[in-house]
């Protein structure tokens, strides 16, 4: 869900005004402020949520670092979340994920296009209606309000156009598409209203050894490329900016209204992001610590301020979670996240998850890119200087385990190499040495085993005890086919 902006201090000065695919920072609010139950009592109201989702805001590099307002308002008077993780380092399935509580081979949304199933119909008719806005809207009986970038398809011809509401919402603002600042088309409530360049009442956050894609980025990269990647981190935190002062005035009209004390309110992203690590360019889709960790700050009702918590989350609990404060049973639903409720009131001697499943499906058709033919055909997002941030083989699941003895990561791609990294993040934060070779092979069979689990897993079935765990129980025989071959986690070919 997303709150409609209050009255923010706009675009500071040099600020992108169209930014490519999941622009930078630009203020996405996902959130509801979902109002008072029709059902509920006068005197024992339940409380609001307020959910505000920044777009391809990272959290390794700094990305809270101008945020000054937001963390004294949210993170200082709630807490803070040091692991917090998504299943998807991409927009519309990290989105996908954040509205059913699913991890992507589950909800099916792999990529940003029609065909990935960001937006479309078959969308539309299976998941939209088990989001968690339209269980509160149908059977909690909240009041809920959207307004920002919905899904990156959203309003295409074939996906039923701007006409199209989907299921679960009172109030609909929806971006037409991908983001923009200027020049841009809403869905209000199902009726198209275009926007200008008028500043004042057009802006819309006021209204080593690793896979070859990485290989082939160039080192070290050119002066061109390193002053469009010092230019776009600049305009990143500029607009950064805009978002703090959009969360200063909703805090201060929800005080101003007698509603602050009742309300929940989660700030987060949908993704992170890298400009130049690895000699990538600008964007987001791969598997490492700056592209799927994200900033996740809490305050209400209950939760005590200025805390920190290490434990492992991710946004397919965003879901769980919000509908547990609604006082809703999870049991009835299909979500495979858990609600970190019990997290936010202090609960001690919790049983919780020590890993989670991190997928992805990459984007590219069986062509040359035009720009760039001296390249083999099946990459996409490339830039000038022909490095390519995707490929139709960039498609890989993790394990992100994080545990009192490891912080470690085992990822395999779906390739004609059957590319396997592995990082110790205990010893090397930064991903920097692959040890899928010297690692105990033991433990490389037991994390392989995970992660064919996890790519199978379905509600509860997500929730099972990680290798680290005490509860973990490892059978070496499954590893194996009726015919004695090892058994491997097919990735899908088919998207829909």
């Amino acid at each position: 869900m997303r709150l409609l902006p209050l009255a923010s201090g706009g675009p500071r000065r040099g600020s992108p005004r169209h930014l490519p695919s999941c622009s930078p920072a630009l203020l996405l609010l996902l959130c509801g402020c979902l109002g008072v139950s029709r059902v509920a009592a006068a005197d024992s109201r339940r409380p609001n949520v307020v959910l505000l989702l920044a777009d391809d805001q990272d959290e390794v590099l700094g990305g809270m670092t101008p945020l000054k307002k937001t963390k004294a308002l949210i993170g200082e008077m709630g807490m803070t979340f040091s692991s917090a993780y998504v299943p998807s380092a991409l927009c519309c399935p990290s989105r996908a994920s954040i509205l059913t509580g699913k991890y992507p081979h589950n909800h099916h949304v792999v990529n940003n296009t029609l065909e990935g199933n960001c937006s479309s119909k078959s969308w539309q008719k299976i998941e939209e209606p088990n989001t968690f806005p339209a269980i509160l809207r149908s059977v909690c009986g909240y009041q809920t309000f959207f307004a920002g970038k919905y899904l990156n398809e959203y309003g295409a011809p074939d996906a039923g156009g701007l006409a199209h509401v989907p299921l679960g919402w009172s109030y609909w603002y929806a971006l037409e598409k991908n983001s923009k600042y200027y020049n841009y088309t809403l869905s209000i409530n199902g009726k198209a209203r275009k926007h200008g360049e008028n500043y004042s009442v057009d802006y819309l956050t006021d209204v080593l050894n690793k896979h070859w894609l990485i290989r082939q980025a160039k080192t070290p990269m050119t002066n061109s490329s390193i002053q469009f990647l010092d230019n776009a981190f600049r305009k990143r935190w500029q607009t950064l900016l805009s978002v703090d002062d959009l969360v200063e005035k909703l805090v201060k009209r929800l005080e101003f209204n007698g509603e602050l004390n009742n309300t929940y309110i989660f700030y987060t992203s949908d993704n992170g992001y890298h400009t130049g690590q690895f000699s990538l360019p600008i964007d987001k889709r791969q598997l490492y610590e700056f592209d799927i960790k994200v900033p996740l700050l809490v305050r209400g009702p209950g939760i005590k301020p200025n805390q920190t918590t290490k434990m492992l989350v991710a946004n397919i609990d965003l879901g769980p979670t919000i509908l547990d404060i609604a006082g809703y049973n999870l049991n009835k639903t299909q979500m495979d996240g858990m609600s970190f409720l019990p997290i936010l009131k202090g609960a001690s001697n919790l049983t919780w998850r020590s890993d989670v499943l991190v997928e992805y499906q990459g984007e590219g058709r069986n062509v040359t890119d035009p720009t760039c033919p001296s390249l083999s055909p099946g990459v996409s997002q490339c830039f000038p200087d022909c490095v390519c941030e995707d490929a139709y083989n960039n498609t890989y699941a993790c394990v992100r385990t994080m545990s009192h003895l490891w912080n470690l990561q085992y990822c395999e791609f779906d390739d004609q190499e059957v590319f396997v990294e592995v990082y110790n993040l205990t010893a090397d934060p930064h991903q920097i040495n692959n040890i899928a070779k010297s690692i105990d092979p033991e433990l490389l069979g037991k994390m392989n085993y995970r992660l064919m689990m996890l790519q199978s897993c379905s509600g509860p079935t997500c929730r099972t005890p990680g290798v680290f765990d005490p509860g973990y129980r490892f059978d070496p025989r499954l590893m194996f086919s009726n015919h004695g071959t090892v058994r491997t986690r097919r990735f899908s070919k088919h998207l829909l």
